[in-house]
Formats: structure tokens, sequence, C-alpha cells
């Protein structure tokens, strides 16, 4: 993709009213190299007031909204199961496209979109904040210290109770769970490339009978990567969870790694050393204007599709092992 705007702004459609919609909104509105054209979300009413706060037109879908001549980038920020649709549309019209991850709930759909892209010659950009984050940059900015990693720890617990009634409650909205929640597994690939085999299983748990959404679930994984490091990857949220947790912890060679929350520490033969950790304020906006920058002065984005599709497949391979009780290769 080459850089193509000769006249600015950049005119932007968004699609989703959620909170990442609203960082979207906020930062688009606040860079004078682009504008927000208009909006389509879930109903009119969340629509119309969204449209209302940031003075931008109410679309009544997205497919009206993509089809419209006067946006040149369509961000993507709604409901997962829709992703890999609304990317497609949007670059058949010949629209730029960022989209939050997933880039779709299924490997196919993802794979048709990247190439939709590179044939028309469009950006398509899959949100990874995660790699922006004050953790993941300590993480690998620390990590030549421990020597060679061969374990790894992630593992994010939210507890929910009552579980609320929304779209990332609902599996086939939300989609499988590493799946939905991909940057637990983009995290590892980034730093420590391919994997080989995964070891999955899966729990959810329903409170209304024949309900769509469930009160809880719990997916735990295992990593094998090419390397020889072994991973595992806990997400579990919901009314069966009772303690928070968000932890990541890497053992080395040398020393170890560990991130509880927002904090750092190295552990190596000489003691315990604190890691400075940059705040996680204002990551969307990071990632916006890294998109405008890409668009207007060809400036590389900081991960590509590609990376995004690899990391789908290790979850889908997750979602194969925890479907028949057999470790997958990936």
């Amino acid at each position: 993709m080459t850089s193509s705007f000769s006249a600015l702004p950049i005119r932007v459609g968004l699609v989703g009213t959620g909170y990442v919609a609203k960082m979207r909104a906020e930062t688009v509105n606040a860079d004078p190299r682009a504008k927000l054209v208009g909006v389509a979300g879930h109903t009119p009413e969340t629509t119309q007031e969204f449209a209302h706060i940031y003075q931008t037109r109410s679309f009544s879908g997205w497919a009206d909204l993509i089809s419209n001549e006067q946006i040149d980038l369509v961000i993507v920020s709604g409901i997962n199961r829709d992703h890999g649709t609304i990317v497609q549309a949007a670059l058949s019209a010949k629209k730029h496209v960022v989209v939050e991850y997933p880039l779709a709930l299924t490997v196919g759909e993802a794979e048709d979109a990247i190439a939709l892209a590179r044939s028309h010659n469009l950006l398509l950009h899959v949100e990874h904040i995660e790699l922006l984050g004050g953790v993941h940059q300590a993480l690998i900015q620390a990590l030549p210290q421990i020597g060679t990693p061969f374990y790894a720890r992630y593992v994010t617990m939210t507890p929910q109770n009552p579980a609320p009634q929304k779209w990332t409650y609902q599996p086939d909205l939300f989609g499988f769970p590493l799946i939905g929640a991909l940057s637990r597994l983009h995290r590892l690939t980034h730093a420590f490339g391919e994997v080989a085999t995964v070891s999955c299983q899966n729990r959810e748990w329903q409170t209304i009978p024949n309900s769509k959404h469930y009160a809880a679930c719990l997916c735990a994984a295992q990593l094998r990567f090419k390397s020889g490091l072994i991973a595992e990857v806990v997400y579990g949220k919901g009314e069966a969870v009772w303690q928070p947790e968000r932890k990541f912890e890497v053992q080395g060679k040398s020393g170890g790694l560990i991130f509880d929350g927002e904090g750092g520490v190295l552990i190596n033969a000489e003691g315990d050393r604190p890691i400075e950790v940059a705040s996680r304020r204002g990551i969307f906006a990071k990632d916006t204007t890294a998109v405008l920058d890409c668009l207007i002065d060809g400036t590389p984005l900081y991960v590509k599709p590609e990376a995004s599709l690899y990391t789908l497949r290790v979850a889908d391979a997750a979602r194969r092992s925890a479907a028949i009780g057999q470790v997958v290769t990936v």
C-alpha cells in the first residue's frame, strides 16, 4: 500500500459506538489531518446520540456508511462476528480499513480480507494496542537480560457478578475465547515467534437455560513454540471467577520477568529489580495517529495484518484442540 492522499483531511467513517469507538472519534476530531464524516451503530438511538456528541452524521447502518463516496477510511469497532463481513465490504468499496482485533472469526475470512486489500492496494490495519502498551514494551526491552526464555505464563481473570448481558458474553458474537481475546496470544507470538503445537481446554457456564449468553468462561491453553519455549495462557471472566488477576511472567536461563498489573520486576542471581512500565493512557490515540501517519506519509505501521492472521491461526488451533480434546499442530 502506497500513500494516496494529496488532499486533506482524510474523511473517516466509524462503525460502532462503544468505548473504543469513542476513543477513535476523540482522536480523529482532535487531528486536523482527519475529519469524522459519520458513524453507524447497533441501534438508531445510540448512533444518533454518538453522532450528536462527536458532531458527525448518523448513518442508518454500516452498509450505508461504507457506500458513501465522502468516506476515505472506515474504522470498524463493532461486534467481532461482523468484522470480516464489514471489512471485506469496505475494501470492495475501495476504502482503507482499520479494524479492532480479531480481523475475522475464521481464518478463511481473514485471508480473504488481506488478499482483497492487497489486490486493491488499500490499507488494512488490524489494531493490536497490546503491543504499544507499557507492559509489552517493557517486556521486549527486558527479555535480553534473562537469557534464553523457556517458559511463559499469561493470565487474565476478570470477575463479573452478575455477568453482563453483552455481546462479549455471547459466543456466536464474541467468538471462541482466545479468538475474541486474540491479544492474549498475540503478545506471545510477537515476543517468541512461531508455534508448533497447541493444547487447549474451554469451559462455559450458563445460569439461564437455553440463553445465548454464558455467565462465565474459562479457557486454558498450552503452546509449544518452535524455539522450544512452553507457554500457558489462561483467560477467564464472569460469575465463576472470584479473584481478579492480570499477570505475565517469563522464565529464562539467567533470570525471570514478572509483570503483575502495571508493575514489573526483573529477578536474577543479583536479586529483584523493579522495571519501569509506561502508562496505558492514550494508547488508542497512538494507534489512530499511526494510521494517519501511514496513509499520509507512508510511515510503516507497528504491526502487519499477516502477523494478526498468524495469531488467528494459532487461536483457531486452540479452538480445534478444545473441541476434539487433542493436541493440534499449527
